[in-house]
């Protein structure tokens, strides 16, 4: 595959990559951005192999729950709410007014937003990209599931436009983490993928550096991006691509935790 043929990857501005480190303990295998954590007070992160956090599955419910329930304890007091959703590939992002009682699981969203300390934001990924928004001046945070439908649909200037108005903010308030997710050379996509993105015939799709660029367009000016590529690093992340629809499922996570 020509590299002309590989969208994003062209004229993209120099990015600054910001690996997530391990955290967490052996029930609940996770990587966290330290960073965040240190220069904005959120806990940000996705887990990882072997705990599978796929909601729709074909285990018996109880197998599920009970590992969301360990992911939920593994953050102990500092989270009494976590909100998750069914996803379907859409632009539809959920802005949070107040903290949810609980659990609160949703239908048809594909993004969360809230300024509320306790809500733990969560998304589902297995290439998929997970991005990571946060207006830290404001106390304003938001958590996306971008895959090739919902970034060609526009899933990030929609909550992009959320976060400045709720957030109270502008665009160069926000900083973004492009995370975990599957890497240009593993994900050739069709034409009927292609000229969603302008382009025609096969071409390798580099979803962060796409998501990356149209961020920068809307104004951010702070974005850095995960050095992880889900498909090549199987040992530790599941992906959808590389097991052919077989793999589990990570999550995503963002917070600003109580106290």
């Amino acid at each position: 595959m020509n590299a002309e043929h590989e969208v994003g990857a062209q004229h993209a501005a120099p990015l600054r990559s910001l690996a997530e480190t391990p955290a967490g303990d052996p029930a609940v295998p996770r990587l966290e951005l330290a960073e965040w954590a240190q220069r904005y007070g959120l806990v940000a992160g996705i887990t990882t192999r072997p705990l599978s956090l796929g909601l729709w599955s074909d285990e018996p419910v109880g197998q599920v729950i009970g590992r969301w329930r360990a992911f939920r304890a593994s953050f102990g007091t500092r989270f009494p709410s976590i909100v998750l959703a069914h996803q379907v590939h859409g632009t539809d992002v959920r802005w949070y007014e107040s903290r949810p009682d609980g659990w609160l699981i949703l239908d048809g969203l594909d993004g969360h937003a809230t300024n509320e300390p306790g809500v733990l934001l969560t998304v589902t990924v297995a290439d998929c990209i997970p991005v990571y928004l946060a207006v830290p001046k404001k106390g304003a945070i938001a958590l996306v599931h971008a895959g090739w439908r919902g970034t060609a649909d526009g899933i990030l200037e929609q909550c992009v436009e959320l976060l400045k108005w709720r957030g109270v903010a502008k665009a160069s308030d926000i900083v973004m983490h492009c995370g975990v997710g599957i890497c240009g050379g593993c994900y050739e996509v069709g034409s009927e993928v292609a000229v969603r993105f302008g382009l025609t015939g096969t071409v390798q799709l580099d979803l962060r550096a796409v998501l990356s660029r149209r961020a920068r367009d809307l104004g951010i000016e702070e974005i850095t991006t995960s050095p992880w590529c889900s498909a090549e690093g199987r040992d530790r992340f599941f992906s959808h691509r590389a097991s052919k629809g077989r793999d589990g499922r990570m999550v995503a996570y963002l917070g600003q935790p109580l106290g």
